[in-house]
């Protein structure tokens, strides 16, 4: 295993933004180079401690799961390989993590799908009966699978702050009705033939969260990542049964470990044990390898 990459440094381009798991910088003005680093996030809040490996292997999903559904939705990828954007002394930095997009307009919402009720949406439902202001059927049960996947879009929040719910009028308003619908509609698309497929290799994906961006004509496209560990809930399927949250092959691991210590989710995180980093890279791993085979 290499040496964990928390920070890239990439000099012979601009750096645009550092985010809480990718670094983005320019290329030129029609494209952008996206490395994702060893960085983990939990509670929109990243941890110290890196995990060795995890930014090629979130490359890799995210790559297999574009390719796979670029029949419902175009995408960021432009097929330039990224060792030859930048200098010949930074190409082990973007082996195998790094990617060259085209440069989209990102939409100011996240766009979240949820097929299950766990989570944020199974403690709303406890009180209310609903999800995100959905109301769903009396009687469910954690982990319950939901009559249809339900579209729940937040807010993007700067790392260090939360993510907020908002409504689907909410949304609307954002994005305007037609962009607001386009979104709706393609990301329940997505996340149904990916869930699906997913459950042919053993897996459940209970929930995810996808990103939109837009080019100069305004046609949509599938940006940032595509149902990772770290924007999915991945679980096993031959340990689910409802009434209770299955362990899963996400970093719902970690935020675990981080409530049974207390951290009150604000910055700055602890340092995460050896042990829960390495299980956490394992995880990774396994997902990747059911998924892709």
């Amino acid at each position: 295993m290499t040496a964990p990459l928390f920070n890239s440094s990439i000099r012979s381009l601009p750096l645009i933004n550092r985010g809480k798991v990718r670094d983005i910088y320019a290329v030129d003005d029609e494209h952008l180079l996206i490395v994702t680093t060893d960085r983990l996030s939990a509670f929109d809040v990243v941890l110290p401690t890196p995990i060795p490996g995890k930014g090629k292997v979130l490359t890799q999903i995210s790559d297999f799961w574009f390719a796979k559904l670029s029949h419902i939705l175009p995408n960021q990828l432009t097929g330039v390989a990224p060792e030859s954007v930048v200098a010949p002394d930074e190409r082990e930095q973007v082996a195998g993590r790094a990617t060259v997009v085209r440069r989209l307009k990102p939409l100011p919402i996240e766009a979240i799908v949820r097929g299950y009720l766990v989570g944020s949406g199974w403690k709303e439902y406890q009180v209310q009966g609903s999800v995100c202001g959905i109301l769903l059927p009396a009687g469910l049960k954690e982990a319950d699978k939901l009559p249809e996947p339900i579209f729940t879009p937040s807010t993007k929040a700067e790392a260090g702050a939360h993510d907020e719910n908002i409504s689907l009028d909410k949304a609307v308003e954002l994005l305007g009705p037609i962009s607001a619908m386009q979104v709706r509609n393609a990301a329940i698309a997505l996340y149904k033939e990916a869930a699906d497929y997913a459950l042919t290799k053993g897996i459940i994906i209970a929930d995810t969260k996808f990103e939109f961006g837009q080019d100069a004509q305004g046609r949509l496209y599938l940006i940032d990542e595509a149902l990772t560990p770290d924007s999915s809930r991945f679980w096993p399927a031959d340990q689910y049964a409802p009434g209770s949250n299955p362990p899963s092959f996400d970093k719902q691991y970690v935020r675990d470990w981080l409530e049974s210590v207390g951290w009150d989710k604000k910055p700055p995180a602890p340092e995460l044990p050896a042990e829960v980093a390495a299980r956490t890279g394992e995880k990774y791993r396994e997902a990747l390898s059911r998924l892709t085979n």
